[in-house]
């Protein structure tokens, strides 16, 4: 227990029967519960987390493969039944410091953030360790998360080491949750429309222990990117229409719309003089227009949204 209120960490698995074990033995003793959710693995990566004989441990097995975030969803369910005052959230590969989990459920357990995560990213070792195409896809995703989520003073958005009170749980709709890799992404769009307090904490980047990745960058950064495209739109509906109605999303509106015409305006004057004809100057002075009102007006919306948010540290 921690300031009174019992721990638990879900350990989200699969294909992990090498790191499992040395995992489940790092977490520190204050933890009073320990949720392994086996996605459908075919290794024995179940059976070795239950033949470390750790009582806290209880393996949960998906009967087919649903997806981390999947994973985590149902470490968060049975960590709701069980009222767990803090739940974190541990890969499985070891590439967590438990030594860092306490500085993550003491500013949930004390009451003073919602939601702490880990980010790698801060002292500037994850550009020496972080493989570069890892690293450059992470910060894409971080940029593309503070802006749908909310939360811009939050990075490493796809550092997946967190903790989270009973209260916030409690008040997310868990079915509604991204289920596969982006889910963190994901959850903080979900938390900002909860208006949860968010804490990013300094973590050590681990890489080269064995680990194994079969995330493709290409392929996610576009899936998450377009994922977050439409969290943002939901976001805005849920806090700012129908929750809380504020007039960013005016400027919002106008400043998409202002720049996508002005995009569209500028290509179809470039076809046409590539095709010989005349560009007159109140076209271009239009295509200026409407592409510099866009973005002051999407920045104004951007400022609007900092400052909403700025609350929830």
């Amino acid at each position: 227990m921690v300031e009174g209120q019992r721990v638990a960490v879900v350990v989200p698995a699969f294909e992990e029967e090498e790191l499992v074990a040395e995992t489940l033995r790092g977490i520190p003793d204050v933890v009073d519960r320990i949720y392994v959710v086996d996605d459908s693995s075919t290794d024995a990566t179940a059976e070795r987390a239950r033949a470390l004989g750790d009582p806290r441990v209880e393996v949960i097995v998906h009967e087919r493969n649903s997806g981390v975030g999947a994973a985590i969803v149902t470490g968060y369910r049975k960590a709701l039944a069980e009222e767990i005052g803090v739940t974190c959230v541990m890969a499985a590969d070891n590439q967590m410091d438990p030594a860092e989990l306490m500085r993550l459920v003491e500013p949930v357990a004390r009451g003073e953030v919602d939601y702490a995560k880990a980010n790698r990213l801060v002292s500037g070792e994850a550009w020496r360790l972080i493989p570069r195409s890892r690293y450059l896809g992470n910060a894409i995703l971080s940029l593309l998360t503070k802006i749908a989520s909310g939360y811009w003073h939050v990075a490493d958005s796809q550092a997946g080491y967190t903790a989270i009170s009973l209260a916030t749980l409690r008040s997310l709709d868990l079915g509604g949750l991204y289920k596969r890799y982006g889910f963190p992404n994901d959850m903080l769009v979900h938390l900002n429309v909860s208006n949860a307090r968010v804490r990013d904490v300094p973590s050590r980047p681990i890489y080269g222990i064995g680990e194994r990745s079969g995330i493709k960058i290409r392929k996610v950064v576009p899936r998450i990117s377009w994922l977050l495209v439409k969290g943002f739109f939901w976001r805005l509906r849920e806090k700012y229409v129908i929750r809380d109605f504020h007039p960013l999303v005016f400027f919002y509106a106008l400043g998409i719309l202002m720049t996508l015409a002005g995009l569209a305006l500028g290509a179809v004057e470039v076809v046409l003089r590539f095709a010989g004809n005349e560009i007159t100057t109140p076209t271009i002075v239009l295509v200026a227009l409407l592409l510099i009102s866009g973005s002051q007006f999407t920045l104004f919306a951007m400022w609007f949204d900092l400052e909403s948010n700025k609350e929830l540290r």
